[in-house]
């Protein structure tokens, strides 16, 4: 029980505790010392904090402060009176330091003294402080209540237009309720710091009265030495409490006369303060006072010339952002004119949004899609291996107002509706069969599973029942990473490949050199690379994919031809993030006659590349995607292992039909990389369509042994 009790909510009861102790247990003169001091430093504390807030609202909690502060302050007048009464005859050290020192300091020890300006500061504090406070708190309460209903309807009106969302009308509903609650208790705060001056006036009398009474009666003493004693430690006692109140009035008046601003009260007053025509008549009415013979000139003209010296800076000042802004007018339109930014777009990725998401990318909510495209972005150019083109993100007023579009290129490539009051609760394979969760049927956008679109309280409860539950702004940014992360290729352009040389460059400039400018243009290797990522061959590491570049184009450089080339020479990279050189990579190959029955079957008269037909693509397709599935989750994926023609056919063919296949053939295949024969595809009917696939299973191989062939495939 006590490991669940927070030590900060102990603070206040012992805090409570502690008030009344001080009240009715007598403390040594040391400890009454040490609350004074921390009195001033609380009523320090609190006008500052009052000053700096930007809005009242900011320092909601300042009635309850004001009321312990008052407390605090009344505790320490019962303890300093019973030390005064008791110790008084003993001199002025009785009662504390912090008292001896406001009795002789501050009014030189002389007790009438300190009577008067205890009563300019009660007067300052009750009639013009206080009462005014309290008649601001007074005022701006009534104001508020009333204007509540007007308020509540409007939030209303704003949430049935579709200006706000159910979370934004609760929470300015909460501000609302909050700001009259507060004006409620300020003006009722208020009456604390009226009552605490009163009864310092009233404790000040006691102690006088009391004194003289137990000095002359119990102590024997004169009325003068009881007077000097009794009634200079009273004195001092008043003004002790008396500084710490003066404070917290103030900063009541502050809180209650602020008005809204996103700066604190210095910065505001500055501000309005800072016009160059403010000083400038100060510094006219100066200088007129100080030439008058019997003004004292050494006050009233230094004062003037500070006063001009603060006007002329603020005058440049003032100049200087006039310039500043005093921009050319704009050029007229002309309407039949038409530039190139009116029908073109110059963004690669553009991310369209219908007018109810559009409060996802504003500046002033927090942007949270912004920040979560900015994630995507950098996400896939690690993943890709090249700085991706910035997206842009806008409205579209075709859209539906919940639905978005991602374009690539001016092509719609993904797009959806999203719910932004709600949450996504996604049933990846995880939830609960019979759930009660609530809500509207949908599917996940990003990888077709089931989902709910819920309301934010259900969080809780979707977790539980094994959904994974995202907003819509993760939603938009899952889908468009996805989408994008399947077309890798088409984010590469001459640009990002220029950047990768130049860094290259740095560190092997001579590896640059060999390939480019001569024999390959800046638009060969863009090419060449965009091929790669088609191939899944990510150039995250651009260094072994030069190297290979460099190689081949001793021997060619024709592009078909430097493909097979380049991927011949990455092999060993190509099966490394299939499987570990020592480990057996799957392996899937074609019957020796499918596979001579596509090479040498028809050919593109523009590639000279075989064709498949369709048919013969789709049994070859949901053969590889059945063995693959039979072989579970957690398995490696297998490999395609053909002939060098036919692998850039084969791998269009299976790249939709079976994506987690990599074709390779048999020169990518590193010699010493062990391998497992899994099966085999094809029959002895070999005319398409295929009408049954069999699997012909192989023993397993051993690390540097051959691969078993089927006949004709060896070739």
């Amino acid at each position: 029980m006590l490991k669940r009790i927070k030590p900060g909510a102990l603070a206040l009861p012992a805090g409570i505790l502690t008030l009344i102790a001080l009240m009715v247990v007598p403390i040594p003169a040391v400890m009454l010392d040490v609350f004074f001091v921390f009195n001033i430093a609380l009523s320090v504390a609190v006008l500052m904090a009052a000053m700096n807030a930007e809005k009242p609202l900011d320092f909601s909690s300042f009635p309850s402060v004001l009321l312990f502060a008052t407390l605090l302050r009344l505790s320490l007048n019962v303890a300093s009176t019973r030390v005064v009464l008791v110790y008084g005859h003993t001199g002025g050290a009785a009662a504390g330091q912090v008292i001896e020192s406001f009795g002789e300091f501050l009014i030189g020890g002389n007790f009438a003294v300190g009577l008067f300006v205890f009563m300019i500061l009660m007067i300052i504090n009750m009639v013009v402080v206080t009462k005014g406070a309290g008649r601001v708190s007074e005022v701006s309460a009534r104001f508020t209540l009333d204007a509540l209903p007007g308020k509540q309807m409007a939030i209303d009106a704003d949430l049935a237009a579709g200006l706000i969302n159910a979370s934004e009308a609760k929470t300015r509903r909460r501000d609302v309720s909050t700001e009259a609650d507060f004006y409620g208790s300020m003006d009722g705060a208020s009456k604390f710091v009226k009552g605490d001056a009163i009864a310092a006036v009233l404790i000040l009398v006691v102690n006088i009265a009391a004194g003289f009474c137990l000095g002359m009666i119990s102590h024997k003493l004169s009325a003068a030495d009881a007077a000097q004693k009794y009634v200079t430690l009273a004195v001092g006692d008043a003004l002790v409490a008396q500084v710490p109140s003066l404070l917290l009035s103030i900063a009541a008046a502050v809180i209650v006369t602020r008005v809204s601003d996103s700066r604190d009260l210095a910065g505001q007053i500055g501000g309005q303060f800072a016009s160059p025509s403010t000083w400038l008549p100060v510094v006219v009415i100066l200088s007129v006072i100080g030439l008058i013979p019997a003004m004292p000139q050494l006050i009233f003209l230094p004062a003037a010339a500070l006063a001009g010296w603060v006007w002329w800076k603020l005058k440049a000042r003032a100049d200087r952002i006039a310039r500043a802004s005093a921009a050319p007018p704009p050029e007229p339109v002309d309407p039949a004119r038409i530039t190139l930014d009116d029908v073109s777009d110059h963004t690669l990725v553009t991310i369209e949004l219908g007018y109810g998401l559009v409060h996802l990318v504003d500046a002033k909510r927090g942007s949270p899609l912004v920040a979560r495209i900015t994630g995507v972005r950098k996400q896939l150019s690690q993943a890709c291996g090249f700085i991706v083109p910035q997206f842009r993100v806008r409205d579209c007023l075709d859209l539906p107002a919940n639905a978005y579009s991602i374009v690539l290129g001016g092509v719609k490539i993904g797009s959806a509706v999203v719910r932004p009051d709600r949450i996504l609760a996604i049933d990846a394979g995880d939830a609960h069969p019979g759930h009660a969760l609530v809500g509207e049927p949908t599917t996940d956008p990003s990888f077709g599973c089931p989902a709910l679109w819920i309301d934010p309280a259900s969080r809780d409860t979707a977790i539980a029942e094994g959904f994974l539950t995202v907003d819509a702004g993760t939603v938009i940014a899952t889908h468009l990473n996805q989408v994008l992360g399947e077309r890798p290729q088409a984010l590469l352009g001459p640009d990002e490949v220029r950047a990768i040389l130049d860094g290259v460059r740095q560190r092997a400039a001579g590896l640059v050199e060999t390939i480019h400018p001569n024999p390959l243009s800046l638009g060969a290797i863009t090419r060449l690379l965009r091929a790669l990522l088609e191939d899944g061959i990510g150039i995250g590491h651009p260094l072994p994919i030069l190297a290979a570049l460099g190689q081949a184009v001793q021997q060619t450089t024709e592009h078909d031809r430097l493909i097979d080339a380049v991927r011949a020479e990455l092999g060993a990279m190509i099966v490394g993030r299939m499987c570990s050189p020592h480990e057996r990579l799957p392996v899937i190959t074609l019957d020796a006659g499918l596979e001579a029955m596509i090479v040498q079957g028809m050919q593109d008269p523009v590639s000279g590349l075989p064709v498949i037909e369709p048919d013969l693509a789709r049994g070859l397709g949901d053969r590889i995607a059945a063995i693959i599935t039979a072989r579970g989750p957690g398995a490696i994926a297998p490999a395609l292992i053909v002939q060098p023609r036919a692998r850039r056919t084969l791998a269009a063919a299976l790249r939709f039909r079976a994506p987690a296949c990599v074709v390779l053939s048999l020169s990518e295949l590193p010699q010493s990389q062990p391998v497992e024969v899994i099966a085999v595809i094809g029959g002895e009917t070999h005319a398409p369509p295929i009408p049954a696939l069999t699997d012909l299973t192989h023993p397993h191989t051993s690390p540097g042994a051959a691969m078993p062939q089927p006949e004709g495939l060896a070739a």
